[in-house]
């Protein structure tokens, strides 16, 4: 299993942006699917975007245009840009990854192997 760390969570104000990070034990490079999940109280962990490998990206709905998922396999580090937050975006954010690629499954939690900790996102109105 791959671990993960994430980072870059925080309280911020409705209209603001934040940037998560998610460190890798390994290189990214050799991890086929990493994604971003988040939970909120009392609702189910949901998909939020998804890389399969360095080209194909995947984003929920509910945050096109708005959130953009990306990878630095020099750093080994997935990065989520979060701009033009939201209430309802406040929820524990998840890194997660497989070394198998995702796909049409990208959004269901048990295509993933790997978890990290979680990094909270709080916006106020």
């Amino acid at each position: 299993q791959v671990q993960l760390v994430e980072s870059g969570g925080g309280s911020v104000q409705a209209g603001e942006s934040l940037r998560l990070s998610c460190k890798a034990s390994e290189k990214t490079f050799g991890i086929s699917c990493m994604a971003w999940f988040r939970q909120a109280p009392g609702k189910e962990r949901e998909g939020v975007a998804s890389m399969d490998g360095d080209a194909i990206l995947r984003h929920a709905d509910f945050v096109l245009g708005r959130f953009t998922i990306s990878k630095d396999n020099a750093k080994n580090t997935l990065y989520l840009q979060m701009n033009n937050l939201k209430p309802e975006d406040t929820a524990m954010y998840y890194c997660a990854a497989d070394h198998r690629f995702c796909g049409s499954q990208w959004t269901l939690v048990s295509s993933y192997t790997s978890w990290g900790q979680g990094t909270q996102v709080t916006v106020s109105s």
